[in-house]
């Protein structure tokens, strides 16, 4: 039996260790193509991630029904799931859950596929904690209203969501603690 790469162990820590230094670094691109064998960046995550106690929310349809077994997490509503993925080409059209004032850490990430992540149209300022400054991040394929939403969940903190936005090879996280500006614009 040939088991696709992004079922083992190996791949799944060298994902992990490229999502902790994305959420520590808001804005650095990660890349991760090399050690998936063509699985695209969003599926080698969750493959790396859920477990049989996690709740992931599929609004968009975005996983393949073979992957729901292999992943072993129990799919969710948006409003409630730790763990929704959606296309970035889309509105995001749903609520996710922001967490509660004593634990805040229950808001949901949300994993973002997009077109493509370092190259683009839209491009974004960050601050905030892990932004040495200022980062510039450029991206391809995000609906606008996925920033103006973002905004709006993140906007009472402690309570919000961290997105994870990937292409097929790559990934950049924007913890609830980053700020954005697109075009002058806080966000």
């Amino acid at each position: 039996m040939n088991v696709e790469r992004i079922w083992q162990a190996d791949v799944q820590q060298r994902v992990f260790r490229e999502l902790v230094e994305a959420f520590s670094r808001p804005g650095d691109i990660r890349e991760i193509g090399d050690c998936t064998n063509g699985a695209d960046a969003q599926r080698a995550v969750l493959a790396t991630l859920m477990d049989g106690e996690m709740t992931l929310a599929d609004p968009h349809g975005q996983i393949a029904a073979a992957d729901w077994p292999l992943l072993q997490a129990k799919p969710g509503a948006t409003e409630s799931a730790r763990y929704i993925v959606a296309d970035g080409r889309r509105a995001p059209d749903f609520q996710p859950l922001l967490g509660s004032l004593e634990s805040p850490e229950f808001g949901a990430t949300v994993l973002v596929e997009i077109d493509c992540v370092g190259e683009g149209a839209l491009t974004l300022e960050l601050a905030g904690p892990g932004v040495d400054g200022k980062r510039t991040l450029c991206l391809a394929g995000l609906h606008p209203d996925w920033l103006a939403r973002r905004a709006d969940w993140v906007g009472g903190f402690p309570l919000g969501v961290d997105l994870l936005l990937s292409d097929a090879r790559r990934l950049v996280a924007l913890p609830r603690t980053t700020r954005i500006r697109i075009s002058g614009e806080a966000l």
